[in-house]
């Protein structure tokens, strides 16, 4: 069983060895160094959230209100973070979230990504706006586990492609993104960075795509414009409804996840539709200005949704504190976002490393000071919301 607060060692040696070359370790520090590395464009990418960003606020408002109550007197000479998630054992209850565009922030964005989770044992999702193919993803990632999120595109023939090309490069699920058909009021994006395609990224698995472009009078390396019209027209579904999960189960056997759920009814409806794990999520704040932060989203879910799928958690999570917190409150992995992606712009594949070894070395120490030797044993009888602990 690894032992990731080992970690702590390595970061004090450096301190010792006076080595100045080490990356920020608190998470404020570590966005603010990102934050001025990055131009603007990639910054209004990594940064910005919908309207006036109260969602992004919310979310970790949240995770200040509820607090930890520490128990003593336990035994952790052997802490535990180990899960199974969809039949697959990790080593820890977190995955990294699919983000697109990566390669506006670090030149080899998910390959360095996808190298750095692979490393750690932790799955990467990949998105359907990735900076590259999923077939290059899952070259970088290699004997590591790796999901595709999806989004939905406007066309069955385009679709199914897609299915079953993550099939061939041996992704194990599916995660279908259901709150983001059309991208929400992004202030920063649209002063700084627009969409994706507009920068020269997000669309590879398009560009790349035999049915997509099957679709075309001329392929896109002699007529770009017309395939970013085509592109356009396709990217994505605003039609879907639950309806559509169906046709999904129909292309393939592998998992589906649903991501974007913050309605218990929603919740209810997915594990109604056959679908084998949730993601409580509101997309980081960067979908809908002043909707319900997802932390606190997350409780009813879980209530919804009992014991017959997974709740994983999205939105948010920052330190080992936080975890502790997502799964106290039901859920059984936690996806982490934004923060990689600060490493991935201060050092590519090492910054990322750093980042996962960081979080999961936090996540160690802080639950054996809580006094629990394993995530399973995480439960509400551990926190107080408002600082006023519940009688159990």
């Amino acid at each position: 069983m690894a032992s990731f607060a080992k970690y702590r060692e390595v970061l004090y040696e450096r301190l010792r060895a006076r080595d100045s070359a080490g990356l920020p370790i608190d998470p404020l520090e570590l966005e603010q160094a990102a934050a001025d590395a990055l131009d603007a464009t990639a910054a209004a990418h990594l940064f910005g959230g919908a309207g006036t960003a109260d969602t992004i606020r919310a979310n970790r408002e949240a995770f200040r209100r509820i607090r930890i109550v520490p128990r003593v007197l336990r035994d952790v000479s052997s802490i535990d973070l180990s899960c199974r998630i969809l039949g697959h054992d990790l080593p820890a209850p977190v995955l990294l979230a699919p983000i697109g565009g990566q390669a506006l922030v670090q030149g080899d964005g998910e390959l360095a990504s996808a190298r750095a989770a692979a490393a750690a044992g932790l799955p990467v999702i990949a998105s359907t706006r990735s900076s590259f193919t999923p077939e290059q993803i899952a070259e970088a990632a290699g004997t590591g586990k790796r999901w595709f999120q999806l989004y939905w595109p406007a066309d069955d023939e385009i679709l199914a492609s897609f299915v079953n090309r993550v099939e061939r490069a041996a992704y194990s699920a599916i995660v279908v993104t259901v709150d983001c058909f059309t991208q929400g009021w992004r202030p920063l994006d649209m002063k700084f960075a627009g969409p994706l395609e507009v920068q020269g990224v997000g669309s590879q698995i398009f560009l790349s795509d035999p049915a997509f472009r099957a679709k075309l009078a001329r392929p896109p390396e002699e007529d770009l414009a017309a395939a970013e019209a085509l592109y356009r027209r396709v990217r994505s579904q605003p039609a879907l409804s639950w309806e559509a999960l169906q046709r999904l189960r129909e292309l393939t056997s592998l998992p589906i996840v649903v991501k974007g759920i913050q309605h218990p009814d929603d919740a209810r409806e997915a594990v109604s539709r056959g679908v084998e794990a949730i993601v409580c999520s509101n997309h980081g704040g960067r979908q809908v200005d002043g909707a319900i932060a997802s932390l606190d989203a997350l409780p009813a879910i879980v209530d919804a949704v009992g014991s017959r799928v997974p709740v994983l958690f999205d939105s948010g999570i920052r330190s080992g504190s936080d975890v502790i917190k997502a799964l106290a409150l039901g859920a059984e992995a936690v996806l982490l976002g934004r923060p990689f992606l600060w490493g991935l712009a201060l050092a590519g594949e090492a910054g990322v490393d750093h980042v996962i070894r960081c979080l999961l070395g936090d996540l160690e120490l802080t639950l054996g000071l809580c006094g629990v030797a394993n995530v399973a044993d995480l439960g509400p009888h551990l926190l107080a919301i408002s600082g006023a602990p519940e009688t159990r």
